[in-house]
Formats: C-alpha cells, sequence, structure tokens
C-alpha cells in the first residue's frame, strides 16, 4: 500500500500539491491524468526519492522494488540484451558472485547462490529478455547499445525497467516510441504486471485498455476514480453537471436575498447593518462550482 498524508510540494513558487491524501492499494494499476505542469512527474519523482515533499508523508512498503524508465540512454558498447538484462539488479549480483565463487573453489557458496539464482527464474532471464525485446519490435538483440537511435535506446530503456522485478512501476508517456504493434503488446504485458503501477499518459484508449482507476490531478489536489479513462470522463461530467446545478440555485437564493432586502425598503436600517444581513446568509451557502 503507498498512502501520501497530508503532503505538500512546491517547485519554485509554484505550489503543486497541497495537502493531498490519497492511498494506493498494492496491485492497483492507477492512471495519472491533469493539464500539463500540474504536477504528474513530479509526484512519481516523489516516489522514486529523486525529490523531497515540503510538508506530509510519503508512506511505502519496506523493501519496495521500484522500476522506472531512465530518460536518457548512455552510448556504451554493450550489447542490448546484456543492457537489458541488468534491469534485474538482483540477477546480476548473484551472477557476479557465482563467478566469485567458482573462483575461489567455495563449492558450499556456489551451490548455495544455484539455489538463490534458480528461486529468481534466472535460468529464464535470457530468455524473457529476449521476449522483451522482440515484443517491443527488437529484430536483433546482439546489437551494441550505441548503434541504435535515440528512439530505439528509449524502448531499450523500457525494456530494461520492464526486466526489473519490480513491486512497483512507474511509466511516464511511455508509448511516445513505440509503434502500434509495440503498444499492442505492451498493453497486454502490462495487464498481467502483478505489482502496483502508476502510468501518466495522454493516449486515452491506452488508459482505458490497462488501467482499473484514474487519478485526476487538478488545482493542487489528486481525486481517485474507479474505472477506466471512459469511466472517469463520465462520472467527471455528472460531478460538474452537479456542481454547476448547485452553483446555479446558490446565485438563485443570493439574488432573492438582495431582492428582498430591496423590496423592504428599510430606512430605518442603515447601509452597513443591510450588508451583515445579506453576508450572513450568502457566507453560509457552499460554492462548489467556483472549484470545477
Amino acid at each position: 500500500m503507498i498512502t501520501l498524508r497530508n503532503l505538500s510540494l512546491q517547485r519554485g513558487t509554484k505550489i503543486l500539491f497541497n495537502q493531498i491524501n490519497i492511498t494506493i492499494n498494492a496491485g492497483q494499476k492507477v492512471g495519472f491524468i491533469g493539464a500539463n505542469g500540474c504536477g504528474k512527474s513530479s509526484l512519481f519523482a516523489l516516489l522514486h526519492q529523486q525529490l523531497h515533499q515540503d510538508e506530509g508523508d510519503v508512506e511505502l512498503p519496506p523493501h519496495l522494488t521500484i522500476a522506472h524508465v531512465a530518460q536518457e540512454t548512455p552510448a556504451v558498447s554493450t550489447l542490448a540484451i546484456e543492457y537489458v538484462l541488468d534491469g534485474d539488479q538482483e540477477l546480476r549480483e548473484i551472477e557476479a558472485d557465482l563467478v566469485a565463487a567458482q573462483q575461489a573453489g567455495d563449492g558450499m557458496r556456489e551451490a548455495s547462490l544455484h539455489a538463490q539464482f534458480e528461486a529468481i527464474d534466472g535460468y529464464t532471464a535470457r530468455t524473457r529478455a529476449a521476449q522483451l525485446l522482440h515484443g517491443l519490435g527488437f529484430t536483433v538483440t546482439e546489437k551494441p547499445v550505441n548503434q541504435f537511435s535515440g528512439g530505439w535506446r528509449m524502448r531499450l530503456n523500457l525494456a530494461r525497467a520492464l526486466m526489473c522485478r519490480s513491486d512497483l512501476l512507474l511509466l511516464d508517456e511511455p508509448t511516445n516510441h513505440l509503434d502500434l504493434d509495440a503498444v499492442l503488446w505492451f498493453e497486454q504485458w502490462l495487464k498481467r504486471y502483478p505489482g502496483t503501477l502508476l502510468l501518466i499518459s495522454h493516449d486515452r484508449e491506452f488508459l482505458d485498455n490497462v488501467v482499473e482507476s484514474i487519478a485526476h490531478i487538478e488545482q493542487q489536489q489528486i481525486n481517485l476514480y474507479t474505472g477506466n479513462y471512459e469511466a472517469f470522463e463520465r462520472q467527471r461530467a455528472t460531478k460538474l453537471a452537479l456542481q454547476q446545478a448547485a452553483y446555479q440555485k446558490q446565485q438563485r437564493e443570493v439574488a432573492h436575498i438582495h431582492s428582498f432586502v430591496a423590496r423592504q425598503r428599510w430606512s430605518y436600517c442603515p447601509a452597513p447593518l443591510q450588508s451583515l444581513f445579506i453576508r450572513a446568509f450568502t457566507e453560509g451557502l457552499h460554492n462548489p462550482a467556483r472549484r470545477i
């Protein structure tokens, strides 16, 4: 479970979040939407501990493994499939320990490491990495990273993030460099992903096919809606209609109060007292439509 409690975040002079409270359950798939600059990417940076909140708490489960897509790819000569395999840090650590144990002739240590390797499906890792690359449109897996163009390097970063056996996957516009076939494959992969998925995307169809909740960021708050993007739009339209109706009703009540005061011709009542009378009625009225 991920909980943001009374959280506030400011970047420069701009307040992004003001005392927000939201809980995301383990295994939940949530799409984050909102106007550009509302704080979606900053929220992800906060969860990945690249930023720190100004107030409040970020509560994450202990030993949570977080995967995200790097925005830059170094021009390294590492082969594509090896670069993707590097996304599973524990796998690489066990492989290095195995080499050390073999060189030291430590049979017991080597046997223990082989058991750990099997427990994390290490023997299928290369096959799984190749499947990720194939699904994302790669036809070769032994080509050096520095021989791919920028768009294909971003796909490598995505494959590397998917290779990580994560509990929480943070994806910020992950379909930007994907063609249709890759997007369709990616949708199916995300549906099978067992961890918690937090996704930023402007692709409504992609959101509809992947997420089960929508987190809408507006006016420094986050409102969580159940269902995909299409369901969010229906709920949002209903909410706005109710707010508009409430606002119009309030305006009629205010107009009625002003009309009542004018009809009374309170010559005996000073103008300041008339203003107090009107304020006493209007200040108690809610004005939800102004928060649209």
